[in-house]
């Protein structure tokens, strides 16, 4: 399903942004992917902008049409695009995992960051758009993101980026196929197993207090669930606590 239809952009602003604008006067596929070889404004959470070379890396976005998925497993969305990649990214190079809630690491280094924009009506989902930034063949990164990493740095090696997109689209079909068959248990067990900093130490901050704790786990609706030095486990939804 996914990648069934791709279209294969120049220069766009954001492929999201695109996406959803060819939504406004037409219909598409469930599975359309939109990729750019120049996304000039790309769009991370919130106000992050995701920085990507002309030609360099993969920047996607695909369009989806989860109407069996109830509003309340809306987590379960982003569990199986990040499993999708972790699958692609761990043929490659060892030590993936998923940085609550969606952004893919390798060691402590980002690779990937996943934007999910959903529509919701008459309480189920219509439709979501969902983007991805993969870091393949960027070298030098010269924003302020504190950690990227590209394939490339990684393996030392060029990767032809149809290929890669094939590949990954087969991932993250795989994973879209369980998330609407209603396999929600293995996703969430596979996404426990991988997420980033899980049962280690670290210190962290909320409401701007510092504090030293350890990741136990992700809840139901997807708050982190992290253990404090007095044994008391919090649950924290997105944005509400942060890495120090």
């Amino acid at each position: 399903m996914i990648g069934s239809t791709i279209v294969h952009l120049d220069k766009v602003d954001s492929t999201n942004n695109y996406a959803a604008r060819e939504l406004l006067t037409k219909s598409l596929n469930e599975g359309t992917v939109f990729t750019a070889t120049c996304q000039q404004s790309g769009r991370g959470t919130g106000i992050s902008q995701w920085e990507s070379s002309v030609g360099l890396n993969l920047t996607i976005s695909m369009v989806l049409y989860p109407r069996k998925i109830e509003v309340c497993n809306q987590f379960a969305i982003s569990q199986a695009i990040s499993l999708g990649l972790v699958d692609f990214l761990s043929q490659h190079v060892q030590k993936v995992s998923i940085k609550w809630p969606n952004d893919i690491y390798v060691d402590d280094r980002k690779i990937a960051g996943i934007l999910i924009e959903t529509v919701i009506s008459a309480g189920k989902f219509s439709r979501a758009i969902i983007g991805i930034g993969l870091n393949i063949n960027q070298e030098i990164f010269v924003s302020d993101a504190p950690n990227p990493v590209s394939l490339k740095n990684l393996t030392e090696r060029n990767y032809d980026l149809e290929e890669v997109l094939d590949a990954l689209c087969d991932k993250l079909d795989k994973r879209y196929l369980s998330l609407i068959h209603g396999d929600f248990d293995t996703l969430n067990n596979d996404y426990q197993q991988v997420l980033y900093k899980r049962g280690i130490w670290a210190n962290f901050r909320a409401d701007e207090i510092d504090f030293e704790g350890r990741i136990t786990g992700v809840g139901k609706d997807g708050p982190l669930l992290i253990e404090t030095r007095a044994g008391e486990v919090q649950g924290f939804m997105f944005k509400e606590v942060v890495f120090k």
